[in-house]
């Protein structure tokens, strides 16, 4: 590999090491607490997992740079950073911690992903709205009724 190859994505080369990096904490930290059997997982077993898909993910981020032919633009960073952007993101997780608390799986979920989907200025109000309705009906589905976590769908209302 050419140094000036590697210069041109720098980016990508650090995320995808970061990745490999943050996996391998993961799987050394997961081993700690005993793995177990596919069929009796361990308190670690989730942890290695993750960690295992990880370092595949930073090698797949760089393996990507590795082969693309587009160079990083020097400056990658917006002129302008985006601050609602940023609210979105930061009250998204916020939400659902407090809506799940007080008023159920729907309303957490849904308020989740529509703050996420308003933070993006190319997203419109019916395409948020569509995308929330979406995303709460197959986490219901999925969290309730297949995988029965408690957690009541409404506060007081459990399916």
């Amino acid at each position: 590999m050419s140094l000036t190859k590697f210069s041109e994505h720098k980016r990508d080369y650090y995320g995808g090491a970061l990745m490999m990096f943050i996996g391998l904490g993961a799987i050394l930290e997961g081993q700690r607490y005993g793995i177990g059997t596919l069929t009796r997982m361990g308190p670690g077993f989730f942890p290695v997992a993750l960690g295992g898909v990880l370092i595949f993910i930073g090698i797949l981020i760089a393996g990507s740079a590795y082969l693309s032919s587009e160079p990083d633009h020097e400056n990658f960073l917006p002129a302008q950073p985006q601050w609602f952007a940023w609210a979105c993101i930061i009250a998204s997780p916020i939400a659902f911690m407090v809506l799940g608390e007080y008023g159920g799986l729907l309303p957490a979920t849904f308020a989740c992903v529509f703050i996420a989907a308003v933070g993006d200025k190319e997203t419109t109000l019916k395409q948020a709205l569509g995308l929330s309705a979406f995303i709460t009906v197959l986490g219901i589905v999925l969290f309730t009724l297949l995988l029965k976590i408690p957690f009541p769908v409404i506060r007081g209302v459990w399916l």
